[in-house]
C-alpha cells in the first residue's frame, strides 16, 4: 500500500506490551473533524474536547473556547462497586475535579481500550477503589491498573499520581503497598473522602507553584 494511504495512526507495543499510538499529518482527517465542529456550531451547540477545553457559538470569531483547567481523576473500579465509584465522582465534582467515570464518559461505539488509556494517560490523579472484590476479580479495573503503573514511573517522584482507596478490610498488592501509601474509606467515609479531597487540592497547589515562572 502506498505511504500516503496509509492509516493516519499507526500502533506498536512498547516493552511493557502497551500500545503506543504514532500520529501522523493526515489533511482528510483534519477536514472531517473541523466539519464535525462547524455543523455542531451552527447547530447551537457546544463541542467539548476532553482534556482541552470546550467550544460553544458566540465570540468575534463565531465560537468561544473555554480552556479546562480542573484537575482530572481517573476512578477504577470493579462493576460491584459502581455504587462507591459514583459517590465518589460526585464528591471530586462538588470539590472542583474533573473525574472521569467509564459509565459517564464513554460514548456509543466508542473503541473503548484506546479511551481508557488515553483518559489514564492525561489524568491528573489516578484513583484506584481496592475492595474484596476488586481484588479477587480478574479484569479490566486490573488492565487499568497495570497502566497507570506504566504512567506512574514517568511522573516526578515527588508528585502524587495514584492514590489507591480501601473500600473495606482488603489486602491491597505488595507491588503497590510497598512503594504507596492507602487510604481507607471505612469505617468513616466521609472523613476519607475529605482527607482524600484536601491531599489533592494540596498536590494540585504544589504543582501550580511549580508551573509559576522566575520573576528577575
Amino acid at each position: 500500500m502506498p505511504a500516503a494511504r496509509r492509516s493516519a495512526r499507526q500502533g506498536s507495543k512498547n516493552k511493557e506490551g502497551f500500545q503506543v499510538i504514532e500520529a501522523r499529518s493526515d489533511g482528510l482527517l483534519t477536514l472531517r473533524i473541523a466539519r464535525v465542529l462547524r455543523e455542531a456550531l451552527e447547530r447551537g451547540g457546544s463541542v467539548e474536547i476532553d482534556g482541552l477545553g470546550t467550544l460553544s457559538p458566540g465570540g468575534k470569531r463565531g465560537f468561544r473556547f473555554v480552556a479546562q483547567t480542573k484537575p482530572r481523576v481517573f476512578i477504577a473500579y470493579v462493576q460491584e462497586d459502581l455504587s462507591f465509584a459514583r459517590k465518589l465522582y460526585g464528591a471530586f465534582e462538588e470539590s472542583g475535579f474533573r473525574p472521569w467515570l467509564d459509565k459517564k464518559r464513554l460514548m456509543p461505539g466508542q473503541n473503548w481500550p484506546r479511551a481508557i488509556e488515553t483518559a489514564i494517560q492525561t489524568s491528573d490523579f489516578f484513583v484506584a477503589c481496592f475492595s474484596r472484590r476488586a481484588t479477587s476479580k480478574r479484569g479490566s479495573f486490573h488492565s487499568e491498573l497495570r497502566y497507570a503503573l506504566f504512567c506512574a514511573a514517568k511522573v516526578p517522584l515527588d508528585e502524587i499520581f495514584l492514590i489507591p482507596l480501601r473500600l473495606d478490610d482488603c489486602l491491597v498488592p505488595r507491588r503497590i503497598s510497598k512503594q504507596i501509601q492507602y487510604l481507607d474509606l471505612f469505617p468513616d467515609w466521609k472523613a476519607g473522602v475529605s482527607r482524600l479531597i484536601a491531599v489533592m487540592k494540596a498536590q494540585n497547589e504544589d504543582r501550580k507553584r511549580k508551573r509559576l515562572p522566575l520573576v528577575g
